[in-house]
């Protein structure tokens, strides 16, 4: 049997040749001559003597090749983007091809055909898909992107500099090459003081896995995840909450929505990095740039900035009549449930989109025109700028000014819906009585942040070099790790509940109080899971490295060498989808010497009322019969994300934002609840908004300017940070004294089933003895 991780050698150095040697190992892959590209076939007897290593995987040649000439059709050196139409549905049309292989063994020979011929950044994306997604390949470890295409993520004088240390230094004598902390720009540039957010090498990553793991071109099978559009929308309203927090700490503005798309930039932005596969510098932006019609002939793609205008009047009306219209001409009510998952759809465009003919492609075409604003007709040769690639669109300031607008049209649909009264939001008999944050060495209820060193791996993005681990240091924030304190009172019988825990400034700009109305925007998730309550009084303690919305630091600068699961294991699939996270270290913001003044939110909801039913959750209902009672029970998972597991072991890191692989959303209610809608009347302030199943504790971040030396070793290998634990398993059970149409009310009651639960649930009970 084929060894599957053998597919794994194709994201080694993608530019260069399949036959050179792949990986530390300098594994090598016996291909067909026919496979080889029309410069090397003359060269076959040659390329095999000179290019055998120590281990060889054999292909075998597929009788015929699928019809690749559409994703052949973009050039090996040109740029690629998903948000160019053009370059997505070639993207689409591969991995289609690809899923489309009836074993292993043929996606292997497919791919290894493709790699030297199709573009290499869209083959990586396209081949990262498949194997996420297919059956047979989703258990493998997918190497970061960051050590496949580093340019993406840090100063090109990096690499002059790398391929010196490469080529004259020995592996084990190299030292790492560290990346100056502002080589973007300087603090003449206001924008500048938060370049350390957007410039940091994990939350560029988190956006680039998000879109892997949520493309919005694909099979239908990929694209079509549970409340796709509504995770869309929180995603991304999370990142602009946390960016304004940051911006606070820093004595900043918070960020000022692109509203009018005529009027100059004001900000501009110079990346310093190099696009190495198309051999150019990525186009800078210079200030007071304007927006202009798109009419790109190579990729294209036009559109004028009229098209943006009507798309988002059309968008407002339909929020505002309450539906949209769908290709059929039929209207679709945005309903308090789904509203925001199709909105979702419509406006980032995805293929999920109901009408893109009549509402077009706001978001995706917003990154376009800003991509492209220094060369809109492409008479300058010039290819789009940061905007353009999910793997950079984050560091330019204006992203965060974009995506704010977005935010702003989901607020407009959030505003039309009610707002939560206090028997939504309550949870009887549950009582929040104190909350607390702990940490080692530093004051209660404060946290502390402070710089931090690591290292990242280089060779298997640097091309034509000789083999060994090349590392950049870069400097990042980071924070003390913690403890959450929370004392909860259930008065009434033991039950579940989700622990719902956010943080937001205090003060606006003026330093004066937020009103709620503001404030609830700002409020950032940083942790959310299942806890039993007991009758009594109840502690509960968690660990900030246990957050439902990061990821270890050790996942987001994995190295796929180093610390790998065992082969094609359920340990290695979750690791691959956890690779979709916020990172660990930008859990907090920076804050401020003298400390940022914040109020942490905790809130214990019904976990009854969040419970998210499975196929697999109803294969776990026991039936406990005797002659007098008829018992129904269902095992409750303590980890808030086990609750949606579909198959086999699921990551439970970071489902917040990115959900859980083949699984529903872990969380039946709204994404961002409790603060996703506007207040309730008579609600000013945060005070007045809780119930007693809810607390706040006036908190301070405090930054201390020193540098912590690199979490790695000299061999790259990370040190293992604590592991996040999973509790042991709950149990809930619903007594029915009779078997009659009262139990599905109170089954209902107790496990938030929808109509489809209900009507499988008497195929499932046994009658009374």
């Amino acid at each position: 049997m084929t060894d599957k991780n053998n597919i794994l050698y194709l994201f080694d150095r993608p530019t260069e040749p399949i036959f050179i040697g792949k990986g530390d190992e300098n594994v090598s892959f016996d291909v067909p001559a026919e496979y080889l590209t029309d410069r090397y076939k003359p060269l076959a007897s040659d390329i095999q003597n000179r290019f055998s290593g120590g281990k060889t995987i054999s292909i075998t040649k597929l009788d015929r090749i699928p019809d690749l000439s559409f994703p052949l059709s973009l050039p090996r050196d040109a740029a690629f983007s998903l948000f160019i139409p053009y370059h997505s549905k070639m993207a689409s049309k591969l991995i289609e091809i690809f899923m489309d292989t009836k074993s292993f063994d043929e996606l292997l020979s497919l791919a290894v055909y493709c790699r030297d011929r199709i573009n290499p950044y869209m083959f990586i994306y396209a081949l990262s898909v498949v194997v996420t997604h297919r059956p047979d390949t989703r258990n493998l470890e997918l190497p970061s992107h960051v050590e496949m295409f580093p340019s993406l993520y840090m100063d090109a004088t990096v690499f002059g500099r790398a391929r010196e240390e490469s080529t004259v230094v020995q592996t084990g004598s190299r030292t790492p090459i560290e990346i100056p902390h502002d080589y973007s720009a300087n603090d003449l540039d206001f924008e500048h003081r938060i370049s350390y957010f957007r410039e940091d090498i994990g939350i560029n990553l988190h956006h680039w896995h998000w879109h892997l793991v949520y493309p919005f071109e694909g099979p239908m099978s990929i694209v079509n995840k549970d409340r796709r559009g509504e995770l869309f929308y929180y995603m991304h309203q999370q990142i602009i909450a946390r960016y304004n927090m940051e911006r606070l700490s820093n004595d900043m503005n918070r960020v000022v929505r692109l509203t009018n798309w005529r009027d100059p930039i004001l900000e501009g932005y110079f990346p310093k990095l190099d696009n190495i596969l198309a051999n150019r510098v990525w186009p800078p932006r210079p200030v007071n740039a304007r927006l202009s019609n798109i009419n790109r002939e190579v990729e294209q793609i036009s559109f004028d900035i009229e098209d943006l205008e009507r798309w988002r009047d059309r968008i407002f009306n339909a929020i505002h009549s309450g539906f949209i219209i769908n290709t059929a001409g039929q209207q679709v009510r945005l309903t308090e449930t789904d509203g925001i998952n199709i909105l979702g759809n419509l406006i980032e465009a995805s293929v999920l989109s109901l009408n893109q003919n009549l509402y077009g492609s706001l978001h995706n075409n917003g990154h376009n025109a800003i991509s492209f604003i220094h060369d809109p007709d492409n008479r300058f040769l010039e290819n789009y700028g940061v905007m353009g690639d999910s793997a950079t669109a984050m560091r330019d300031p204006i992203f965060y000014r974009w995506h704010a607008y977005i935010d702003d049209i989901f607020q407009e649909f959030k505003a039309t819906i009610p707002s939560y009264n206090v028997q939504n939001l309550s949870f009887e008999n549950v009582r929040v009585q104190s909350v607390e944050i702990s940490a080692t060495g530093i004051p209660r209820n404060e946290f502390s942040t402070f710089w931090q060193q690591s290292d990242v791996d280089l060779s298997r993005g640097l091309d034509f070099l000789p083999r060994g681990s090349v590392f950049a240091r870069f400097t990042h924030l980071q924070h003390a790790p913690f403890n959450y304190k929370i004392t909860v009172e259930n008065n009434g019988n033991q039950r579940v509940g989700t622990v719902r825990i956010f943080i937001a400034p205090r003060f606006d700009e003026r330093g004066l109080p937020f009103l709620f109305r503001e404030q609830r925007k700002l409020f950032v998730e940083l942790d959310k899971f299942s806890v039993t309550l007991k009758r009594g009084r109840n502690d509960i303690t968690r660990r900030s490295i246990e957050s439902s919305v990061t990821i270890p630091h050790d996942v987001t600068y994995r190295n796929l060498d180093r610390n790998r699961p065992s082969g094609n294991s359920e340990a290695a699939a979750a690791f691959n989808f956890c690779g979709c996270g916020w990172p660990q270290n930008m859990l907090i913001p920076k804050g401020s010497s003298e400390g940022f003044q914040c109020q942490l939110f905790v809130m214990i909801s019904n976990g009854a009322n969040d419970q998210v039913i499975t196929k697999k959750r109803l294969n776990h209902i026991q039936l406990c019969v005797n002659p007098r009672v008829l018992i129904f029970t269902i095992f409750n998972r303590s980890k808030q994300v086990e609750n949606a597991q579909a198959d086999g072991q699921t990551c439970d890191n970071a489902s917040s934002y990115c959900g859980i692989r083949n699984a529903r959303y872990p969380d039946a209610r709204s994404m961002g609840y409790p603060f996703d809608r506007t207040p309730r009347d008579g609600v000013v302030t945060l005070q007045q908004f809780l119930t007693p199943n809810m607390a706040v504790q006036d908190v301070r971040i405090r930054f201390t300017n020193r540098t912590v030396a690199p979490l790695q070793n000299r061999t790259g290998t990370q040190q293992v940070q604590t592991p996040k634990t999973t509790p042991a398993k709950a149990s809930s059970c619903v007594a029915l004294e009779k078997y009659d149409s009262s139990s599905f009310n109170i089954l209902s009651q107790y496990y938030y089933l929808n109509i489809y639960h209900i009507l499988t649930l008497p195929v499932l009970l046994y009658e009374k003895l």
